[in-house]
């Protein structure tokens, strides 16, 4: 049996596999570029499906397609969406043209070859599907569409989880006190607490950060079609499209102030990422703090103990490693690796159209994918369960010379300092030295190396 058919294009003719549902268009994308064997992210074709969705209902109320042809589109969408096969029919390399024109007529033709059997009659990939609208348009929009529902849906919520994991922790350790470092040096004490929160606001920061960006993220370009101009678009296609989308998806979009701006650069997608990166230089911090807590346990750190979660040695027994402050690190690396490439790519908006929408895309979603699973790990797989090693850090908090830092108003920085060096030297308690070199008490001494007051900050009296 034939395993093939003959589908045509603007192009002329070619065959597609029998039980495809794309078309012509789609499989000279497949042809063209076998590249890297990686699709455009399921959010993002998810995003795109929504997109012809919003349109078909646009162009029903518009009158530019009939209501029973939009209806039919609209259960394709339905069809497709529910479909756990879905990412089989959408098989468009990454790398491919640079308008992403491959991937919006790949949802064109599925969306045509589904419709058609619900309406009974043809319904055009171009002509019905794509009503109204450009790739030039419509691919820029379901950047910002998929991204706009990563960020409110996955990323920050799993954000908030972080701090707010974090808010708890710090709340049960606060009265935990150990050794503040600086430049990886023994500095003055610090609650666990105090460390805790100063994460927690980290990462609130960037939920902030985040958020200030969402309505920039959420404005789309379309309803500009080609170059920017409309052509071929109802005027008022864009409001009522942007209407249509944010009935459907609980989000409020709006249609670009300029969409020139929108189809020829790609500036907000890159400020997002930019905002990306910083989260996860924030999550990289982190996760470096909670990994030299828990060195050791006899020849580092060993402050904390890390939920032991598996073996971490093929061939020494017993050894834990703290996997996933690990996992998270390289997290922030391949962000910050994604947030160079879409740099790149924002650069490629030759004229009036960014030529390298596809790649924006795929990292794009991909750091939100990526930062927001890996900050529920953080939360609820090393913060929320990490355990105080209280004997280590008494240990190395009576021993530090550090506090004779306390003194310097009482006898001066280079009395204190010399107490410090003798502390060091001969690795006795700061208190038995400062006992022996000033006229202070014990007593008085007791009172103001008390650790618990030195986290105040302040002067000691």
């Amino acid at each position: 049996m034939k395993t093939t058919r003959i589908e045509h294009d603007s192009m002329g003719e070619l065959e597609v596999a029998k039980e495809a549902l794309y078309g012509a268009q789609t499989q000279r994308a497949i042809n063209n570029f076998p590249i890297s064997g990686k699709t455009l992210p399921e959010s993002f074709i998810r995003a795109l499906l929504l997109i012809k969705a919003a349109a078909a209902k646009t162009n029903v109320e518009l009158e530019q397609i009939p209501e029973k042809m939009g209806d039919a589109i609209n259960q394709a969408v339905e069809k497709l969406l529910g479909d756990p096969q879905l990412m089989s029919h959408f098989p468009v390399d990454i790398y491919q043209t640079g308008s992403g024109t491959s991937s919006n007529m790949n949802a064109n033709e599925v969306l045509a070859n589904i419709a058609s059997d619900i309406y009974g009659e043809a319904i055009g990939a171009n002509d019905h599907i794509n009503c109204g609208q450009s790739s030039n348009d419509v691919i820029p929009t379901a950047i910002h569409v998929s991204a706009a529902l990563a960020l409110q849906r996955n990323l920050i919520p799993g954000l908030v989880t972080l701090a707010k994991t974090t808010r708890i922790k710090a709340d049960s350790v606060d009265h935990h006190i150990k050794t503040g470092r600086t430049h990886l040096m023994d500095a003055m004490p610090v609650r666990f607490s105090q460390s805790l929160n100063s994460w927690a606001t980290q990462i609130e920061q960037n939920i902030a950060f985040l958020k200030n960006l969402q309505p920039s993220i959420q404005s789309l370009a379309q309803g500009g079609t080609a170059v920017g101009t409309g052509i071929n678009a109802h005027p008022q296609f864009s409001v009522l499209f942007n209407q249509k989308l944010t009935d459907m998806t609980g989000i409020s979009f709006t249609p670009a102030d300029n969409f020139f701006t929108h189809i020829s650069t790609q500036d907000i997608a890159v400020s997002l990422s930019g905002q990306l990166k910083a989260t996860a230089v924030s999550i990289i911090k982190i996760s470096n703090d909670l990994r030299w807590m828990n060195s050791g346990p006899l020849a580092g750190l060993g402050e904390i103990e890390l939920e032991a979660l598996q073996p971490g040695s093929s061939i020494m027994p017993g050894k834990v490693n703290p996997v996933i402050p690990e996992a998270a690190t390289m997290v922030g690396a391949q962000v910050i690796g994604n947030d160079a490439a879409i740099t790149i790519a924002g650069q490629s908006g030759n004229f009036e159209l960014n030529v390298m929408l596809p790649l924006v895309a795929h990292n794009l979603l991909s750091s939100i994918e990526i930062l927001a699973n890996v900050s529920v790990l953080l939360a609820d797989k090393a913060i929320k369960t990490f355990t105080v090693n209280e004997k280590k850090i008494k240990q190395a908090l009576t021993r530090n010379p550090i506090l004779v830092t306390a003194l310097n108003p009482v006898i001066g920085y280079e009395k204190a300092a010399k107490i410090a060096k003798i502390a060091y030297a001969e690795g006795r308690p700061i208190i038995d030295v400062a006992s022996e070199y000033t006229s202070l008490s014990k007593a008085e001494l007791l009172v103001l190396l008390d650790p618990s007051k030195l986290t105040e900050g302040g002067v000691n009296s």
